[in-house]
This record gives structure tokens, sequence and C-alpha cells, in this order.
């Protein structure tokens, strides 16, 4: 047994092993692709907010959407716009089992309380409380009956800013307006449907008023002396930005004009991302080597010689391609690497002047190549060589042995160099005889 195991080797992996690997590949994909399509379909959903990238970006504004991956310099984010889809923050979301339910469910994914306030303490953050439910993203219709529970929102509120009093309320009438001042001086008014407002002692409304506010900066409940930050803005209803509010009243305008004025001209991030990516430039440790260290080698006095290895090896290629070209196919069957080793010993006598030793191995090889065609592969080995060879002669075909062995003889006495012309002659000679032996035979 440890015989036929020692013989067989190390076995690959299994099949099923490989099976289960492209599996888990393929979930793991799949998983991701349906994670990105469901965010990229909220985004652009009358409740995401892709329309107010496009807006704030078509006026002059470095906006973006973020979705994590990769590190944001925290210095660099002027506002952060944090939409919240999740109205159980620190509580897993409930998968939909059926359309209704699909239809009626609250959060869109899970996040955490903690991340939000994290960012809010390092960069100026905007929170974006939720207001529909899925409904209203899969029907388009922004009815009433569709916005989440009120107390869910009350919950978020008091977590972010510590009151404990913090409410939320809905407007009675259809469309409510709110006056908003630009930086100068000019009115606009932002139009509301079914407007989502709150109340909080600690906060001060920017937009409406203290017992009903839209937008507010409110005290951050997290925030230490050890931290940057220690407000958060709060928008309690997404429908002045999203892309179902813009285009109602002056939307567009105000929140043009409010992001210019708290983000400045650093960006500003629409961040839908899960944890927080915000890396601060200072706390992060020196590299002891840089780009620059290994930039060194490329410069002077070591450009030259990198510029003269390159000429020399573009050259190299050019000049093997024009002399040799491609590669050639060659035949891999039996015997082609003899006769390859044939050729290219022939090619070597011809350019070298060596007519007559090509002459005399061309002679071996025909003699070598009648006695195969005379006694078989098996017997062709014994009469092979020139004296077997002229024997036979002499005994089968006794007219043709003193012709035979005279042109051997005169091809062995060839001097190395020689015309072209006599060493076709001897050859002439040599075919004419072995013809003759083939057929008489």
């Amino acid at each position: 047994m440890s015989d036929a195991a020692s013989r067989t080797g190390p076995r690959g992996p299994s099949l099923e092993i490989t099976v289960i690997l492209v599996i888990l590949a393929a979930v793991l994909i799949g998983g991701w692709y349906l994670l990105s399509h469901r965010q990229q379909t909220l985004r652009q959903s009358p409740a995401g907010l892709d329309g107010l990238q496009v807006w704030l970006a078509a006026n002059g504004l470095s906006a973006q959407n973020f979705v994590g991956g990769w590190p944001i310099d925290e210095t660099s984010v002027g506002l952060m716009v944090i939409p919240v889809y999740d109205t159980l923050p620190d509580t897993d979301r409930i998968e939909p089992r059926t359309k209704e339910e699909l239809l009626v469910q609250q959060d869109e994914y899970d996040l955490t309380a903690a991340v939000i306030a994290q960012k809010a303490q390092r960069v100026p953050v905007l929170v974006v409380l939720p207001k529909w439910r899925s409904g209203m993203r899969l029907t388009g219709l922004a009815h009433p009956a569709l916005q989440v529970e009120t107390e869910r929102l009350n919950k978020i509120v008091r977590k972010l800013t510590g009151d404990k009093r913090a409410t939320l309320a809905h407007a009675r009438q259809p469309f409510t307006g709110f006056a908003y001042r630009e930086e100068d001086g000019d009115y606009l008014d932002a139009e509301i449907y079914a407007a989502q407002t709150f109340q909080s002692g600690g906060c001060t409304p920017v937009i409406g008023r203290a017992e009903a506010m839209l937008l507010a900066e409110c005290p951050l409940e997290s925030a230490d002396e050890d931290t940057a930050r220690d407000t958060v803005l709060i928008l309690s209803d997404p429908d002045l930005l999203n892309n179902h509010g813009l285009r109602l009243g002056d939307n567009a305008s105000i929140a043009l004009d409010f992001l210019r004025a708290t983000a400045g001209k650093e960006a500003i991030i629409i961040d839908y991302s899960r944890p927080s990516w915000l890396i601060d430039p200072a706390s992060l440790p020196e590299r002891e080597r840089t780009w620059d260290d290994l930039a060194r080698f490329f410069g002077p006095p070591f450009l030259m010689l990198w510029l003269g290895a390159s000429v020399l090896l573009a050259l190299a290629i050019w000049r093997s391609s024009m002399r040799y070209g491609p590669v050639l196919s060659e035949d891999l069957s039996p015997g082609a690497g003899k006769d390859i080793a044939v050729q290219a010993r022939a090619r070597l006598m011809r350019r070298s002047g060596q007519d007559g030793a090509l002459t005399r191995e061309y002679a071996s090889a025909r003699i070598a190549a009648t006695a195969s065609i005379l006694f078989g592969p098996a017997h062709a080995r014994h009469y092979s060589g020139e004296d077997a060879f002229l024997t036979y002669t002499e005994r089968r075909h006794p007219a043709l042995a003193p012709r035979l062995r005279t042109v051997l003889d005169g091809i062995r006495r060839l001097p190395a160099r020689l015309s072209a012309a006599e060493a076709i002659h001897q050859i002439d000679q040599l075919e004419q005889i072995l013809e003759q032996i083939t057929h008489d035979a």
C-alpha cells in the first residue's frame, strides 16, 4: 500500500474542495453585487441623495458620494452629510419575507449610533434623519401612511443630543413653508410635503422655529474635552435635500447656499459607509522609506545608464526580430530531433565551405536510408555501414559492386573545399547506383 502511495506522489486538491471554493467565491461576489446594487438603487430613488451631489458639483462645489473602501483625510472634509436609513441603530435589520413587509419596512440597511457620533466628533456632520418607508422608494408615492414611526426617530435624536425630552412632530397641512436667510441677506422659502420637525431645548434652529425645527445645530451627547467637535447638525426632514424634495420651492437654492457656507472651500462628503474611514494625517507614523529613495536610482548619474541599457535592449530586440523573424513551428513527430540536427549540421558545413565533408556525410546518410528500404528497420543498422553495404552489393549485385566502390572511394578522397559542380557530379553517380540497387532488389 505504501509503495503504491509513493508511486502516485502527492495528490492535488480534491474535486469536492474545488467545488466548495468556487461556490464560496460565487456567493461572495453575488452578495457584494446585491449589496452595491441595492445601495445604488436607494441613492437614485426619490429618497436618495444622488441628485444633491450632482447639483452641488454642477455649481462648483466639491461634492462626492462615499460608500467606504479607502481612508479619508479628515482635514480635507468641510462637511460630512450622513443620510440615515435605519430607524433602529444598533439593532439588526429584519429581512422582509413578503412584498407587503417590504413595502412597510422602515430600515434600508444597518447603522450604529456610535459610529455616527464618532464621525461627528472628528468632522462637521449633518445627520439626515429618515422619514419614508421602503414603499415610498418602490412605488414613488410620498403618502403620509408610508412615513416611519415617530417614536423611533425620537430615540435617535435623544441618543445623539442627550436630550431626553427631544420629540418629533408632523405638520397637519400637506405643504409647509420655512423661511431661510441667505448669506447675502435675501430670503428663500423651503417647501416641505408632510413636514417632519423636532424640538429640543439644547438645539439652535437654522431653519424653522424652536418648537418646530427643520434644521438645527445641536450639542453632541458623546462629546468630551478630548474630542475636536461638540456639536452636530440635524436635519429632521430629508425632503429638503433628497431627490424628491430638491425640486420643491427654493429647496435646491437653500441646500446650495447652506452647504457652501458650512463647508467653505473644503469637500462635501455624502457618506453612505457603515464604519468610519476618517484618519488624521498627523497621527500616522512616518515611513522610513519613501518613493524618493527609489527615485534617486533613476536620476543622474544613473539616468544615463538606464537610457543606454534601454537603447541597447531595444536594439537587440529589433535586430533579433529582423534577422530571425518569428519562431517557426517544428514537427514534433518521432525522428524530428534527428532531422533538425542533420539540417543544422548541413547548414553549418555549407556556410563554412566544407562541401567535401558535406558530400561524404550525404553519402553515408543515403547508404543508411537505402539499407532501411531494403532490409527494414530491424536489420538496417547491420547494413547501414559502407563496408557491410558493399559486401551485400558484391553478393547480390556483382555487376554494380565495382562501380559503387569506385564512387565511394572517390567521395572519400574529396578535399574539404570543393566546387558545387564537382559535389553534384559525385552525388549524381551515387544516386544512380543506389537507385539501380533498390529497383533490382
